[in-house]
């Protein structure tokens, strides 16, 4: 695969946008207000993506160089899988976003959207030996389901996408060590509101481990049961709790419709 380049003014016919591209365009400029307003950004750096429907495999990532809460529908840039743009734009794509992101839309289907962030827990709990730990509900989400991937420097060689993907296997999220957290969705809404259980997750994990008191985990099978009550995969409870993440994403939209309404332009 050739390497990326930078996303520039090019002379071609412009297609007219599709309803289904606007409003993925839309969701995913949601996202990247929320991830602001929720302080997981580190200034123009990291990214996410969500690929557009099509046989083309192509996908919007963020405009390299503008921060978060800069970013609208339509200054996504829109980029194949060697990370050339398909369409005009002014903005260039981080090099390494483009490894990470399109690496792993081209190798797991149900991945349309991938979120990848450099939060203080997230890094600190990626630099913890153990890893992410049961110690509390939300933790449990990710247990049995969250892959680890070495350090091998910033993200710019080619060759590393083959053990990226390898790592992330079929896990809806993974830590990157020394590095961060990644997690992918089948919608934009879907990968985000995991990250920020991801990292909620580790918030509590430095918070307890700061105490320097001995820690309670729950038995396996406990935190197995938790996991798939959580992720819907459970059948044998009472009582069942399936419109949980679409409340919590209109939630979270009327919040990004009052906080930053110009992320529809």
């Amino acid at each position: 695969m050739p390497p990326p380049a930078p996303a520039r003014a090019v002379s071609r016919r412009k297609v007219p946008m599709s309803s289904e591209e606007l409003r993925l365009r839309r969701e995913l400029a949601a996202v990247y207000r929320l991830v602001a307003h929720f302080r997981m950004t580190d200034l123009i750096f990291t990214h996410i993506s969500a690929r557009l429907p099509g046989p083309e495999h192509h996908f919007l990532i963020n405009p390299y160089g503008l921060l978060f809460e800069e970013i609208t529908a339509s200054n996504l840039v829109k980029i194949d899988l060697s990370g050339h743009p398909v369409e005009e734009s002014p903005h260039p794509v981080n090099p390494a976003g483009f490894v990470i992101h399109s690496a792993i839309h081209a190798a797991r289907p149900d991945a349309h959207c991938v979120l990848h962030t450099h939060t203080r827990a997230g890094c600190a709990v990626a630099a913890q030996e153990s890893g992410l730990l049961p110690l509390n509900q939300i933790s449990m989400e990710f247990y049995g389901r969250l892959g680890y991937h070495d350090y091998e420097g910033v993200a710019l060689n080619l060759a590393e996408q083959r053990r990226l993907v390898g790592d992330l296997g079929g896990h809806p999220a993974m830590i990157l060590r020394n590095h961060g957290l990644l997690t992918v969705g089948e919608t934009p809404a879907q990968a985000f509101l995991r990250m920020y259980y991801l990292d909620k997750a580790c918030e509590i994990q430095t918070t307890a481990t700061a105490t320097g008191t001995p820690l309670l985990t729950p038995a396996p099978g406990i935190c197995e049961l938790t996991a798939r009550q959580l992720t819907g995969e459970d059948e044998k409870s009472d009582l069942q709790d399936d419109k949980a993440y679409d409340l919590a994403w209109s939630a979270l939209l009327r919040l990004v419709e009052r906080i930053a309404p110009d992320y529809k332009d």
